[in-house]
């Protein structure tokens, strides 16, 4: 861990702040006309996944996180935790259900994703992609003649979601989501 200033903030930097590690997820540096200036930030805690607001004087000092991105393979899911791989080590690493988030609904077995690692011991965080591919399991037959509208259907992925498509999509097509709102994106070709 090392010292640093409030004008070395970046987006997405990790801080220690209430002893515990945090992303910076906004900042604004201002300076009003009159009193000095300060660093309005939006934290979300690494551990809870909450997002607060604080206030930091101009050129105060905070202690920056070490925090480390490793290729972690998906094993499996228990109740209240899923389980990642490290690579090259074996080590298994539990990330629980409530960081994970909505992302936890489109995680497949055997796919590597980067895993946040704090000290290299605890893994605390995902760096979930913009999109995700996967596969449809399950769909109802589109109407003929339906496809001027923009009809949707609902349609099951490998990972066992429901999501809302397009009338044309089938099952056994490749699709693409964004897993932060669980949207259908755009079909995939194979």
């Amino acid at each position: 861990m090392s010292k640093t200033t409030t004008a070395d903030f970046q987006k997405g930097m990790f801080i220690e702040f209430k002893e515990e590690p945090h992303q910076i997820v906004e900042f604004q540096h201002v300076n009003p006309g009159k009193g000095s200036a300060f660093v309005r930030t939006r934290l979300k805690s690494v551990k809870t996944g909450k997002v607060q607001e604080f206030t930091f004087k101009s050129g105060e000092d905070v202690i920056e996180v070490p925090i480390n991105v490793r290729e972690m393979q998906y094993l499996y899911k228990t109740d209240t935790a899923c389980v990642f791989m490290e690579n090259q080590s074996y080590e298994q690493f539990n990330l629980s259900k409530e960081i994970l988030g909505n992302f936890v609904n489109f995680l497949k077995e055997g796919e590597t994703y980067q895993i946040l690692v704090y000290n290299d011991t605890e893994a605390i965080g995902i760096r979930s992609p913009k999109k995700v591919r996967l596969l449809v399991t399950q769909a109802e037959e589109g109407v003929k003649g339906d496809t001027a509208t923009s009809a949707r259907k609902a349609v099951t992925v490998e990972t066992g979601v429901v999501i809302t498509v397009p009338l044309f999509i089938k099952k056994g097509d490749t699709i693409a989501i964004d897993p932060e709102t669980g949207e259908y994106l755009e079909r995939v070709s194979q």
